[in-house]
C-alpha cells in the first residue's frame, strides 16, 4: 500500500507542479475543474446518489454552479467567507458526532455542501494562482497539505496511541496531528525564510492551516463512516478516490485564499 501510494504520488506531484507554472489561471481553473468534477461524481455517491444518471446530473448542476461562479466576480469573495464559516460549522460537526449525525449528515446536506465546497475550492486555489506570486503561493498552499499528510502518516505509523477522533476515523492519533504539525511546520516555515517572506505572523497561521487541513481530512471519513462508504473512489491506487486525495486541500483553499487576498 505504501509503495503504491509513493508511486501515485510521484507521477502526480511532478504534473500538478508543472500545471500551476504552465497554465494561465483560466486555463488551470479549468483543468481545476475536471478534478472537482471527478469529486463531484464521488460526493454524489455519499449524497446517496447511486445511479449514474443521478451522479452524472449532480456533476453537470455543479459544473454550471462553478462556471457561473467564476464568471461572477461579485459574489466570489462571499463565497470564500461562506466557506469559511461553513468549515467552523463542520468543526462542531465532528466534535459532536455522532450526536450531530441527526442533523447534519443526510442526503439534502450532504449534496448542498459539496455544491458549496467543490466550485468553492476551484475558486480558492484560481484566487491564489492569480495574486502576485501565485504560482508560488498555490504551491505552497498545496504543501501545506501534503507536509502535514506526510507528517500525520509516518508518525502515526511510529508512535500513535491516542485517538485524536475515534467516532469518525479511528485510525487518526493525537501523535499522528502532532507528527504533521511539526513536518508541515518545519518544512513551510523553511521555505518562507528562504523565500524572504517569513514573519512573526506565520506562526499562528502555519498551525492554523495545518489544523484546517485535518479538519477537511476529518470531515470527509465522517462523511464516508455515516454512509458506510470506505474510499470515496478507486481512481487513484493506494489513495482511494479524488476526494480522499484533496480532502485537506478543500478546507485549506478557501482559508488560505482570504488569507493570501489580505497578505499579498
Amino acid at each position: 500500500m505504501l509503495r503504491t501510494r509513493i508511486i501515485t504520488a510521484l507521477i502526480l506531484a511532478p504534473a500538478v507542479i508543472a500545471a500551476i507554472y504552465s497554465l494561465s489561471t483560466p486555463w488551470l481553473a479549468g483543468l481545476l475543474w475536471l478534478v472537482a468534477a471527478a469529486g463531484a461524481w464521488e460526493w454524489a455517491a455519499l449524497a446517496g446518489l447511486s445511479t449514474a444518471p443521478a451522479r452524472a446530473g449532480y456533476v453537470v448542476a455543479l459544473t454550471l454552479l462553478a462556471v457561473l461562479l467564476y464568471l461572477t466576480p461579485a459574489v466570489q469573495l462571499y463565497w470564500l467567507q461562506s466557506l469559511v464559516a461553513f468549515w467552523l460549522i463542520t468543526l462542531l460537526v465532528v466534535l459532536t458526532y455522532p450526536g450531530s449525525g441527526r442533523w447534519a449528515v443526510h442526503s439534502v446536506t450532504i449534496g448542498l455542501a459539496g455544491a458549496l465546497v467543490l466550485p468553492g475550492c476551484v475558486l480558492a486555489l484560481a484566487t491564489i494562482h492569480s495574486q502576485p506570486n501565485g504560482a508560488n503561493w498555490l504551491l505552497f498552499s498545496l504543501l501545506i497539505c501534503w507536509t502535514a499528510d506526510i507528517g500525520a502518516y509516518f508518525a502515526g505509523r511510529a508512535f500513535g496511541r491516542y485517538k485524536l477522533a475515534p467516532a469518525v476515523s479511528p485510525g487518526k492519533t493525537w501523535e499522528g496531528a502532532i507528527g504533521g504539525l511539526v513536518f508541515a511546520m518545519f518544512v513551510c516555515a523553511g521555505l518562507l525564510y528562504c523565500a524572504g517572506e517569513f514573519s512573526v505572523i506565520w506562526i499562528l497561521v502555519l498551525p492554523g492551516l495545518v489544523g484546517v487541513s485535518i479538519l477537511g481530512d476529518l470531515f470527509e471519513s465522517l462523511l464516508k463512516r455515516a454512509t458506510g462508504i470506505k474510499d470515496s473512489g478507486r481512481l487513484l491506487p493506494g489513495h482511494g478516490g479524488v476526494l480522499d486525495r484533496v480532502d485537506s486541500i478543500l478546507a485549506v483553499a478557501p482559508c488560505f485564499a482570504l488569507w493570501i487576498l489580505h497578505y499579498a
